[in-house]
Formats: C-alpha cells, structure tokens, sequence
C-alpha cells in the first residue's frame, strides 16, 4: 500500500468512529431537551481536533509499520497518486457543495444556528468519507 493510500485509509477510519462519537457525546449533553440547547460548539471543535490529530497520529504510525517492511516502497509516489488525488478532490468538492446547499435552505427557513452548524458538519464529514471511498475504490479498480 502506497504512502497516499495510508493516509486515505486512516482518514475513513478516523471519520467513521468520530462522527458516531460526536453525535452520541451531543445527544448525551441534550438529555432527552431540545438538541437546540445543547453547546455544541465545544463537541464539534474537539470532534474537529481530535480527528485531525488522530488521523495523523494514525498515519504516521502505520507508516513507520510500513517503513520497517519497505524503507523504500513506504513514500513513493507516482502519476497514479496525483490522478487519484485529484478525482478524489472533485468527488469531495461535489458532496461538500450539495451540503452547502443544505445549509443555504436552512438558513433561508430561519432554521436554529445548531442545525446550520451541524448540517455543514455532517456535509465536510460526509465528503471526506465519500471522498476516501472514491479515492480507495481508484487505488483498488483503478482510474477509468
């Protein structure tokens, strides 16, 4: 596995045990209330952080796993890498804008700013994670 296609992996895997968390930790503060009183805005920054950092952490360590077995293979990259890159890109842009676009219907239907925030939330998470699937789906059939 590829140096880039480790860095996809551990981006899905973060992405995937994170949101989940995010949305328990935000449904446990609301009690049972309205989730408009919950203050998300704590939840979503560290759900933010957290998941930048642990899918750095994660990548490095698997690189390191990967470097012991193939000092030289573990951080090559080639055309492929940037191709794949880069449909991966226009696959995220795509979801992020349609969740742009929820965000722009919610604002015009005067919707609470704790919906406006989650939907452009949930709409970078679902791009990322859309975006990793394309990305690993490329590296696996390839590009067509």
């Amino acid at each position: 596995m590829v140096y880039a296609e480790r860095n996809v992996w551990a981006t899905l895997i973060v992405t995937v045990l994170m949101v989940p968390i995010y949305i328990v930790v935000t449904l446990q503060q609301a009690g049972g209330g309205p989730l408009t009183s919950v203050d998300w805005l704590p939840n979503m920054l560290w759900a933010i952080g957290l998941s930048i950092v642990a899918a750095i952490v994660l990548s490095i360590l698997w690189g390191i796993a990967a470097g012991l077995r193939d000092p030289k293979g573990s951080t090559t990259s080639d055309i492929r890498d940037r191709d794949i890159e880069r449909m991966g890109g226009r696959v995220e842009h795509s979801f992020l804008a349609i969740a742009g676009l929820g965000v722009i219907a919610l604002c015009a239907v005067g919707a609470d700013v704790f919906w406006i925030a989650n939907a452009m939330f949930l709409g970078f998470a679902v791009s990322a994670f859309i975006g990793g699937v394309a990305r690993v789906v490329a590296y696996r059939r390839g590009l067509v």
